[in-house]
């Protein structure tokens, strides 16, 4: 459906939200993941359904195997890697998983990184507008800020080598085109190989630090795995590919998308520029109206009911975070950016529940590092002339630029 929409949506897709929110904010919709799913628009009804146990992540809980075979994302090969990742679980597994490293990404653990983070995203700026002054016409934020800044942060909590971020990026390119709704079976083919490469790429950092422990996430997820056995050999493995992915996609997303947001409304960027301490608010619009993470999916473990509408167990549940986080009814003129927005907090661009991205609270804070440090030494940053036109990622569930070309 979305995949069918083309370039047209992938630059734009909230139109097409409205559209479906029009006809129905909770709409049926056959073909979808190969058997059909339910479509929500709806703010309410997206944060219920993400907080309800009657809705999870396991399809063979409730759906026969003809039925699953007809899902591509439920592809034998992509289920058997992906089994031991808690993105895929249910408690009790998710429960455990998650909490082996919650304490990693805490909001006070978080802040405890700031300052490094800040030096980090500094260096990156300062090189950034070395780069204008030299006589660039202009440069591509995307490659300079927005993709090293979060790699080089995940991959030194991590503990793997920050110079190898190009590799990661290629990998993690792959691994999310398999969360489209529309990916096809060359899609989960790329998939299948780099997680293949990616896992054989970690299996060796995790060996080394059995061999040698360094005071970062991989040396303590190994100790705690051959101390208590309460973490198998794959789940440390996909737990690490997935910190590791997951860790960094969602950051460049929001500081892409953050940049155009506030390159497209100058007054919102100067205001933001005077006055940094509304950063904070500022990255909670950001989230709120041109969100990273487009929309998730749930199956209904029961048969139930959905903003009035009754919804089968078995069935495929598909919630639109975006256009979640334009609803009428919950934020005043949401297609409006509105960097002093009191509510903004009130989206659900990280969802909500139990599973709550695991890494909001760091991409909150390099999101507002970033953009402190990039309008402190470029205020006047606006979208580059005679750059080439804007060219979305094709991926309808992440939502991010290719590259951004800016001058100051």
């Amino acid at each position: 459906m979305f995949a069918a929409m083309g370039p047209e949506f992938l630059a734009d897709p909230y139109p097409a939200y409205e559209r479906l929110r029009a006809l129905d904010p909770v709409l049926w919709v056959p073909g979808i993941f190969g058997i059909g799913a339910w479509v929500v628009t709806d703010h309410a009804a997206c944060n219920a359904v993400l907080r309800d146990k009657r809705f999870g992540k396991q399809a063979n809980k409730v759906l026969p195997p003809e039925a699953i075979a007809l899902i591509p994302q439920e592809a034998e090969a992509i289920v058997e890697r992906r089994k031991h990742s808690m993105l895929f679980r249910d408690p009790p597994d998710h429960t455990r998983l998650r909490g082996l490293v919650n304490q990693a990404f805490t909001p006070r653990t978080v802040e405890q990184l700031r300052p490094h983070i800040a030096e980090i995203a500094a260096r990156l700026v300062e090189a950034l507008e070395a780069k204008l002054r030299a006589g660039a016409e202009s440069v591509d934020l995307i490659r300079e800020l927005a993709f090293p800044l979060p790699i080089i942060v995940i991959a030194e909590l991590l503990g793997v080598p920050p110079e190898d971020r190009d590799r990661f990026k290629q990998w993690s390119t792959v691994l999310t085109q398999g969360l489209n709704p529309g990916a096809g079976p060359e899609v989960f083919k790329r998939v299948g190989v780099a997680v293949r490469e990616l896992d054989a790429y970690l299996a060796a950092v995790i060996e080394e630090r059995r061999r040698e422990p360094r005071a970062d996430l991989i040396s303590e997820l190994v100790r705690v795995q051959e101390g208590t056995d309460r973490l198998t050999v794959d789940e440390l493995t996909a737990t690490c590919r997935l910190i590791l992915t997951a860790g960094h996609e969602t950051t460049v997303n929001l500081i892409g998308n953050g940049t155009l947001a506030l390159l497209r409304n100058e007054a919102q960027r100067d205001l933001l520029a005077r006055d940094r301490s509304l950063l904070h608010g500022a990255v909670e619009e950001m989230l709120r109206f041109d969100s990273p993470v487009q929309m998730t999916s749930r199956f209904a473990y029961e048969t139930c009911h959905i903003g009035g509408k009754e919804v089968p167990r078995g069935a495929v549940v598909l919630l639109l975070l975006g256009a979640a986080n334009r609803d009428p009814h919950v934020f005043f003129e949401p297609q409006r950016f509105d960097v002093r927005r009191e509510n903004a907090h009130a989206n659900i661009a990280f969802g909500v529940g139990i599973h709550y991205c695991l890494g909001a609270p760091l991409a909150r804070v390099e999101g507002e590092v970033a953009f402190g440090a990039l309008l402190a030494r470029l205020p006047r940053l606006a979208l580059a002339r005679g750059a080439p036109p804007l060219e979305w990622r094709e991926n309808v569930v992440l939502r991010g630029l290719r590259a951004l070309h800016v001058t100051g």
